[in-house]
C-alpha cells in the first residue's frame, strides 16, 4: 500500500522520533512509505529507511503567498489570538486545510493515490484542521487538558477531532478524548487505540555506538524534554533524598535547563547529576545505564520506557496520566512508584541495588512494528 506520514516538523521530541519511526516500519514491511514534513530543521530527524521518502511542503510559506493567508495571519495576531487565546490556528489553519488538499492532488499525480494519510500531533492538525478525507486518521499522542475553559475548548474541538478519525496512543489517551467529548460538544467518527511501535532492531545497532561522555561508572539515565509535564525537578527531589551514588544523566534539553541546574545546586547533588543535552542517539546511555527514570506528570504512553527495555535496561516511572500502564503491566507493574518524592526515591534505591536483570522480549512483543503496521491497514 502506499502511506503518507505528516508531521509538523523532525525536531528532536518523542513524538517526532515515532513518526519516523512509523514511517521506516511502512518501509520494513514492504509498503510505499511516504514522509511530509511541513517546517524544515537544520538539525533534526530522519528516517532510517532508504526506501522512505521524505518530502517538505512550507505551508505557513505558501498561507504567506497567497496575500489572504498573510492578512488573516495579520489579523489573528494582532486581534482574533489575544481575544480568544490560543486560537491563532482556527483562523490560519482554515485555509492551510485547503492548502494540503491542493498539495495532495499534485503528489498524487506525481506518486498515485494514497491507501492510508496519517497525521501524528495535534500541532499538524493544527495546520490543516478543515482536511476532510476517509483515508485520513489522526494521532493523539497525549491526553487531553482537562482544566481548560470549556466554550472556548468546544471551538478547538469542534475544528480537531469532530467527525475525524481519531488514533489514541495508549487506553489512558482514549479515555481522556471521551471524557472530552462530553465537557466540549464535539464526536469523532471513531476513536481506535493504537501503540507507538518500538523498532527493536534498529535500537540495538544505534546503542551500540561508541559515544566518549559516557560515564565509566554506574548511572542512572532520564531521557525527556526538560519541560514542566517532565517534571524532573521531581525527580531531582527524589534522587537527593535517596542518597543514592550512582551519577542521574539527564539527556535532553529545553526551557526548564537553568532551573534544574539551579535546583541540583540547592539540593547539594551537582557533582553527582550530569545534564547531557540533546542527542540524536540516546540509546548508548540507554544500555549503559544502571536504570532508566520517567517522573512526567502525564505521558501519552512513554515511549523511553520500551526503547531502555529493548537496550537491556530495567525502567522505573511515576503513575501519571496517560498510557504507562500499556507498557508497565504484568510484571512490570513492579516498576511504578507513586507520584511523590519518597515513593519515587524508595523504588530508585530498590531498582538500583544488585545487578542489572534480564529484560524478556515478550514485554516487547505488543509494540513490534509491524504489527503496529497492520492496524493502522486495518482501521
Amino acid at each position: 500500500m502506499r502511506t503518507l506520514i505528516v508531521v509538523r516538523s523532525l525536531k528532536m521530541g518523542g513524538m517526532e522520533r515515532v513518526a519516523v519511526n512509523l514511517a521506516d516500519a511502512f518501509a520494513d514491511e514492504g509498503h510505499d512509505s511516504h514522509l511530509l514534513v511541513f517546517r524544515r530543521r537544520k538539525q533534526g530527524l530522519s528516517p532510517s529507511s532508504p526506501a522512505v521518502k521524505t518530502h517538505h511542503f512550507p505551508l505557513r510559506w505558501w498561507l504567506r503567498l497567497t496575500g489572504v493567508g498573510l492578512l488573516i495571519e495579520f489579523i489573528s495576531r494582532l486581534l482574533l489570538n489575544p481575544l480568544i487565546r490560543r486560537s491563532h490556528f482556527v483562523w490560519t489553519g482554515y485555509l492551510g486545510g485547503y492548502l494540503f488538499k491542493a498539495w495532495l492532488k499534485y503528489f498524487e499525480r506525481r506518486h498515485g493515490r494514497l491507501d492510508r494519510i496519517i497525521f501524528r500531533g495535534i500541532g499538524s492538525f493544527e495546520m490543516v484542521w478543515t482536511f476532510r478525507d476517509e483515508r485520513a486518521r489522526f494521532v493523539l499522542e497525549n491526553t487531553l487538558p482537562q482544566d481548560v475553559n470549556a466554550r472556548q475548548y468546544q471551538l478547538f474541538s469542534r475544528c480537531l477531532f469532530h467527525d475525524k478519525h481519531l488514533v489514541a496512543v495508549s487506553g489512558g489517551v482514549k479515555a481522556s478524548i471521551e471524557e472530552s467529548q462530553a465537557i466540549w460538544k464535539f464526536k469523532p467518527a471513531a476513536i481506535s487505540v493504537i501503540v507507538n511501535p518500538c523498532p527493536i532492531r534498529q535500537i540495538r545497532q544505534l546503542m551500540e555506538e561508541d559515544i566518549p561522555d559516557i560515564p565509566d561508572e554506574r548511572f542512572i539515565v532520564n531521557v525527556a524534554r526538560l519541560v514542566p509535564q517532565k517534571d524532573q525537578a521531581l525527580l531531582l527531589r527524589a534522587y537527593a533524598m535517596s542518597g543514592l551514588q550512582e551519577r542521574l544523566v539527564m539527556v535532553g534539553s529545553g526551557p526548564l535547563e537553568h532551573d534544574l541546574k539551579r535546583l541540583s545546586r540547592e539540593f547539594g547533588i551537582e557533582d553527582r547529576v550530569m545534564f547531557a543535552g540533546n542527542r540524536n542517539n540516546p540509546y548508548p546511555f540507554m544500555k549503559h545505564a544502571r536504570l532508566l527514570v520517567l517522573s512526567s506528570r502525564v505521558e501519552g504512553m512513554g515511549i523511553v520506557l520500551f526503547e531502555a527495555l529493548a537496550c537491556g535496561t530495567p525502567v522505573v516511572s511515576v503513575d501519571c496520566r496517560g498510557g504507562i500502564r500499556e507498557i508497565l503491566k504484568g510484571e512490570l507493574e513492579d516498576s511504578i512508584a507513586a507520584r511523590n518524592e519518597q515513593a519515587l526515591a524508595e523504588k530508585l534505591k530498590e531498582k538500583v541495588a544488585g545487578d542489572k536483570p534480564v529484560i524478556k522480549e515478550a514485554w516487547l512483543k505488543d509494540f513490534l512494528p509491524g504489527q503496529v503496521v497492520r492496524r493502522f491497514l486495518e482501521i
